[in-house]
């Protein structure tokens, strides 16, 4: 019940449905950073919005939901694998936390000088030779102007993007990051309804229910008593709700390997500085250290060097 997502489909009309609620993925993130208010509150509203949108997709992979800002806030990155095993985490520039306030603005923490964009990848798990993931940006604004959410963010998103009329309602707080998604699919998104149970009016109607949500309800109320509430008249099919958790997906092995790829020379250079190498887990916060005959075996297996070096302390 803490963390599942519920998908449904609207009997009358090519309209489908998600409802998220995440209390125990996002307590494993809250417990590993402390962000100010407003930067939690947005990435809790990522987290959610990203299994919203990855359930809906026919993909065996990661999603990837990244938004790279030129305020105060410099990057928020979410990944939710197809089995919704999830993790997240921000960064704020230097003076970032003495920038924010309470009740600072999406636009003013992200898009402060109009050049911030939201990027979604996806990155499947068993890659064709010289397959690369499949990527696209979008910039923190609209025709009208800068977007005030990032619900409003993935809706211009979908609509631009994947041409899917999509609402999202999102919202999290200290305890819960939770979501409702409403898309309209094309033609009769694979529905075949009774003669005369069409109704071409259901999109327009779940939307204005939709509407009628507040964050506050959004965040007190279980996803069932909030369904029933909204859509108690719809004729819906459920399906067996997912449930969602947190997983980080770094190892030391995966540290390694990164390293590697830094050189021998680029790491024997922080070696001689701190005379270890020290690596940071940005979202999960775990520690992994080599010291100088860690860092030496790790290029003498790759066939790179076989000499004993100092080593340095580094963060991804």
């Amino acid at each position: 019940m803490n963390d599942q997502l519920q998908k449904f489909m609207f009997s009358a009309a090519p309209v489908r449905g998600e409802i998220v609620s995440l209390r125990n993925t996002w307590q494993e993130v809250l417990t590993r950073r402390d962000y100010p208010a407003p930067v939690r509150t947005i990435l809790g509203e990522m987290m959610a919005a990203c299994a919203l949108l990855s359930a809906n997709l026919k993909f065996d992979g990661t999603l990837v939901m990244q938004i790279f800002g030129d305020g105060p806030v410099k990057m928020l990155v979410v990944q939710c694998s197809s089995n919704l095993t999830m993790r997240a985490t921000a960064k704020l520039s230097a003076e970032g936390s003495h920038l924010i306030g309470d009740a600072t603005p999406f636009v003013d923490l992200l898009n402060a000088s109009g050049h911030g964009r939201c990027v979604i990848t996806l990155d499947p798990t068993d890659k064709q030779p010289g397959q690369q993931p499949y990527q696209s940006i979008v910039p923190l604004a609209g025709v009208n102007g800068p977007l005030q959410s990032i619900g409003e963010v993935l809706e211009h998103y979908m609509h631009h993007s994947e041409q899917l009329d999509t609402r999202m309602w999102l919202a999290a707080n200290t305890e819960r990051a939770v979501g409702m998604l409403l898309q309209k699919l094309p033609g009769d998104g694979g529905i075949v309804p009774h003669p005369g149970e069409l109704d071409a009016d259901t999109w327009e109607r779940v939307c204005t229910l939709g509407g009628t949500l507040s964050e506050d309800e959004l965040l007190k109320e279980e996803p069932e008593t909030v369904f029933r509430r909204l859509f108690w008249q719809e004729n819906v099919q459920h399906f067996e709700p997912v449930g969602a958790r947190f997983e980080c997906t770094c190892s030391r092995e995966k540290v390694g390997a990164m390293l590697k790829m830094l050189g021998r020379e680029e790491v024997d250079s922080v070696i001689e500085e701190r005379g270890h190498v020290e690596i940071h887990c940005e979202f999960c916060n775990q520690r992994y250290e080599f010291d100088p005959v860690d860092v030496a075996q790790l290029f003498v297996a790759d066939g790179l060097s076989q000499g004993v070096t100092p080593a340095a302390e580094q963060r991804h």
